[in-house]
């Protein structure tokens, strides 16, 4: 019988320092994201920086198929709720909008300007003004922090409005963070600041998901085992409190090059958002 303890939760959630090159990402993305922006655009097929708040992060992106919307898809990026914005991952929506889907994405204010319960705020108000832009079913999926953020758009505290709920057929995780307690013990946390309180208030894993959630926590082989016990870790407990769940281990695949999947329509991570 062997025994695993975790000591150091820095290294336990650190992703560069232990993937091969790991410091191309995000820089990596950038170009990519910023030709594949240039490209919709020339089309007049973005809407960029429109507002969903008064703060000046309250901001998304809307990249659109070429002819009407056959509904919604939103992406929320990652960061550890304390870095980056949306323009980094633009291109991840190419697979969706192929699929004759619109695409959202928005940005938030970081922490320590917000809190993650503020943050959850944030994302709630940008689905909302998304969901006013394009008619039909809403698909959502997050990244990371972003992740743990849209399953908290199907958790029993949801601050959606109903007929945004309602409209929600199906949610993607991609190396989601559905417990935020290990995180208190980070270093990260002196810019997260959470704390009990906020921790069992804000972790999907500790609430129940809205009646009829449908979650796919989809995560790198490759990835830390804290992603990949995160991951499975939401599918199990909401399994048990009714929603429907999968868990998938897509091998070969890291922190990082995991969501290169949404920009091939055809691609089953895309695959697992239209289901």
């Amino acid at each position: 019988m062997m025994r695993h303890r975790i000591s150091d939760w820095d290294n336990a959630y650190a992703n560069g320092i232990n993937i091969p090159q790991g410091d191309r990402w995000p820089t990596a993305w950038v170009e990519p994201a910023r030709l594949y922006r240039e490209a919709l655009s020339a089309l007049e097929r973005t809407r960029l920086g429109l507002p969903y708040g008064e703060r000046p992060r309250n901001r998304f992106d809307l990249f659109l198929p070429q002819n009407k919307p056959a509904g919604l898809v939103v992406f929320v990026h990652g960061g550890f709720w304390i870095g980056l914005d949306n323009s980094y991952w633009s291109h991840f929506a190419r697979g969706a909008v192929e699929r004759g889907y619109a695409v959202a994405m928005p940005m938030y204010t970081l922490a320590p300007e917000n809190r993650i319960a503020d943050i959850t705020l944030e994302i709630g108000k940008a689905i909302e003004a998304a969901a006013k832009e394009v008619d039909g079913p809403i698909r959502l999926i997050g990244h990371s922090a972003g992740g743990h953020l849209v399953t908290r758009m199907i958790s029993s505290t949801s601050p959606l409005p109903e007929a945004v709920r309602d409209r929600i057929v199906n949610v993607v995780s991609l190396s989601g963070v559905h417990d935020l307690r290990p995180l208190m013990q980070t270093k990260m946390n002196e810019k997260q600041r959470i704390d009990r309180e906020e921790a069992y208030r804000e972790s999907p894993a500790l609430l129940e998901p809205m009646s009829g959630a449908r979650v796919t926590c989809w995560v790198g082989a490759g990835e830390r085992s804290e992603f990949i016990r995160q991951n499975a870790l939401l599918a199990n407990i909401w399994k048990g409190l009714g929603a429907e769940t999968a868990v998938v281990e897509e091998p070969d695949k890291h922190h990082f090059n995991v969501l290169d999947g949404l920009e091939d329509p055809n691609h089953p991570l895309v695959d697992a958002l239209f289901s």
